[in-house]
């Protein structure tokens, strides 16, 4: 691991460079389908809403520090499983940033052991993520993470008369 890389729990303090780490994942995603569409007040709103997310009981921000300056963030949640399957409850890694003159030095990994500590502490035994598939090297650090792919996500926009997305079918036929 990179040298002088220190992770550590997020605070209140640290809301400005969890903005730019986030808003940094998300304009590197431009032309990804589901994160293409920033708004242009996004820094405000993120703002609010990463705010709200540290003072949250059920999660945490790891922040990856090399030098005292920002490098790297990741999100965990502590999550619900169905009541029909095991486990009852599971952590979803999200919004997970390295920045890139700082990767392939272990920050990544890091950062993951970090969440695995979270995990324990709680007795969570699985974590979860979505990542894109359209960056090659991404999935090649989560593969060697030991991270499986077990699902896809899909989407498909919803267009025509009052929206249905059903080419002229009535909601109706497509019960």
């Amino acid at each position: 691991m990179n040298k002088g890389v220190v992770v550590r729990r997020a605070r209140l303090d640290d809301l400005q460079s969890i903005v730019e780490l986030r808003l940094a994942l998300l304009r590197e995603y431009h032309d990804h389908p589901l994160y293409a569409n920033l708004r242009p007040d996004a820094p405000d709103r993120a703002l609010d809403l990463f705010r709200g997310q540290l003072m949250s009981p059920n999660e945490v921000m790891f922040i990856a520090e090399h030098d005292g300056a920002a490098v790297g963030v990741l999100r965990c949640v502590e999550s619900p499983m169905s009541p029909l399957l095991f486990p009852d409850r599971y952590c979803y890694v999200s919004s997970v940033y390295v920045r890139p003159a700082e990767r392939r030095q272990g920050v990544l990994r890091a950062l993951v052991a970090a969440a695995e500590h979270w995990c324990d502490d709680r007795g969570i035994t699985e974590i979860r993520l979505h990542s894109a598939p359209s960056s090659p090297a991404a999935s090649g650090a989560w593969d060697a993470l030991g991270f499986e792919v077990v699902e896809q996500v899909r989407r498909r926009p919803v267009t025509g008369p009052n929206q249905s997305g059903l080419s002229g079918r009535s909601h109706a036929e497509a019960r």
